[in-house]
């Protein structure tokens, strides 16, 4: 693996969507990196501090949250000298993201007001009153053509469908939940799903014409759905709950077909693998050298360091998980499944049960099996597939990277002092994955999965 030097960020970094450029946020500097050189290629400055990034599809434009102010500004890559400022006014901006057209942003109100739809060809803008949430409750098909937004009116949840080509709304629909927590159109655009708050378990599928396909309730009388998410072949969804477990509905009769239970403690008979990550310490052995006695009082005098690597051991079932129990009288307890991912193939799903925060789940999805158990020293702070194989990386606010493949765990050392990997993110096509630290980056070339066989736990 190949790592660049360290760059300084003092905020949100992200990849364009053509895998050329990284923008990075340097508190109100804008800086635009070649992803083959990481050489400047544009400089922008905004007026105050940015808290949020986001590329426009077509790797064009960008645009910056400074909701400080609260104010919107876009940028052009092609047209340095163009600009683009968003503000509300007293009605505020709580979030902004961009249409599949690149030519629109779509920005929401504080408080929920209004989502306002501005579009950069001309001074047109179209308003829809209501927005359910602010960050969510949005959500475009895959070709880009349409545009679902969740709404909220006399005590009812509705569903807007709205083309993005004139942004006029063609269709609402009112939905069968208390409080919408949020929607997602299926990849192949067939189907779109709406799951209701933590208070109440349901999962709604609905056709694009507003038709009910399917209402699931998995229990009553518990804190119900925390995390969903579809296959990126359309054929499964995966539904993450705070009763530990996962539910894996199928597109055809949208019916539970593999239910994956997080136990505190592993049982034989179990294929799994279960990787344990421990300390090793390198020890050095000076017996045989030569130190004049001025040295060896400096070395006794100061404070020794000792050198930490890291590596995984292979577990024996049965085996008891570190865990821990929510305390029962807070809201919304660290337990069920908050973190969930699919990998490219659709093959893997990868889960971590936030009252196991230390441990990582990877279950294979055709066989319905339990594929590894990653168990970690220190909470997992990310978990993100390759975007073309079955490799998972993941950190841990560590010095360490680690990583996945069927044939295996590695434990890898990042080459910078103190530089703690608090998340990472792929590259769209593969070609480099970005770690960040709390005040730096760095990125890295992994080699072609046939290859992965190659690592140790050393490397």
């Amino acid at each position: 693996m190949e790592f660049t030097e360290a760059y300084k960020q003092a905020g949100p970094c992200a990849f364009s969507p053509n895998s050329r450029f990284l923008a990075v946020a340097v508190d109100y500097r804008l800086v635009i990196r070649d992803v083959l050189t990481f050489k400047v290629v544009q400089l922008f400055s905004c007026l105050d501090k940015i808290t949020y990034i986001e590329w426009a599809l077509d790797s064009e434009y960008i645009l910056c949250g400074l909701y400080r102010r609260p104010m919107i500004q876009a940028w052009s890559l092609a047209q340095p000298e163009w600009t683009c400022k968003i503000d509300e006014g007293s009605a505020g901006i709580s979030y902004a993201r961009w249409s599949p057209d690149s030519r629109h942003i779509l920005t929401t109100s504080d408080f929920q007001l209004r989502l306002t739809v501005w579009s950069l060809l001309n001074t047109a803008c179209v308003h829809v009153q209501g927005p359910k949430h602010g960050s969510k409750g949005v959500s475009f098909t895959k070709d880009g053509k349409f545009a679902a937004i969740c709404t909220r009116r006399d005590c009812k949840d509705y569903v807007n469908l709205l083309p993005c080509h004139s942004w006029e709304i063609m269709g609402v629909f009112a939905v069968d939940t208390l409080d919408l927590a949020d929607i997602q159109w299926s990849p192949d655009d067939s189907a779109i799903v709406i799951w209701d708050s933590p208070l109440e378990y349901k999962v709604l599928i609905y056709s694009p014409d507003g038709r009910c396909l399917s209402k699931y309730q998995a229990y009553e009388c518990g804190l119900g759905v925390k995390s969903v998410s579809w296959s990126p072949c359309s054929q499964f969804l995966a539904v993450g709950s705070y009763d530990q477990m996962i539910r894996v509905l199928n597109h055809l009769t949208w019916k539970v077909f593999a239910e994956f239970t997080h136990l505190s403690t592993v049982r034989g008979p179990c294929g799994a693998a279960i990787f344990k990550e421990v300390d090793e310490p390198l020890q050095l052995d000076m017996s045989e050298l030569s130190l004049s006695d001025d040295f060896v009082q400096r070395s006794a005098d100061g404070v020794s360091e000792t050198h930490i690597q890291v590596r995984y051991d292979v577990m024996e079932v049965p085996i008891t998980l570190p865990s821990q129990k929510p305390p029962a009288d807070k809201p919304n307890p660290k337990q069920g499944i908050g973190l969930m991912s699919w990998s490219s193939d659709s093959q893997y799903i990868c889960t971590r049960n936030d009252n196991m925060p230390t441990v990582l789940w990877i279950w294979e999805v055709h066989h319905l099996e339990l594929a590894a158990i990653l168990i970690q020293k220190d909470p997992i702070r990310a978990a993100v597939w390759d975007p073309k194989y079955p490799r998972l990386l993941l950190c841990t606010g560590s010095t360490h990277l680690y990583m996945w493949t069927p044939s295996g765990a590695y434990c890898i050392n990042v080459p910078f002092p103190q530089f703690s990997v608090i998340d990472l993110k792929w590259n769209l096509d593969g070609s480099c994955l970005l770690l960040k630290d709390k005040e730096f980056f760095c990125c890295a070339a992994l080699p072609m999965l046939q290859e992965s066989s190659d690592y140790s736990s050393d490397d």
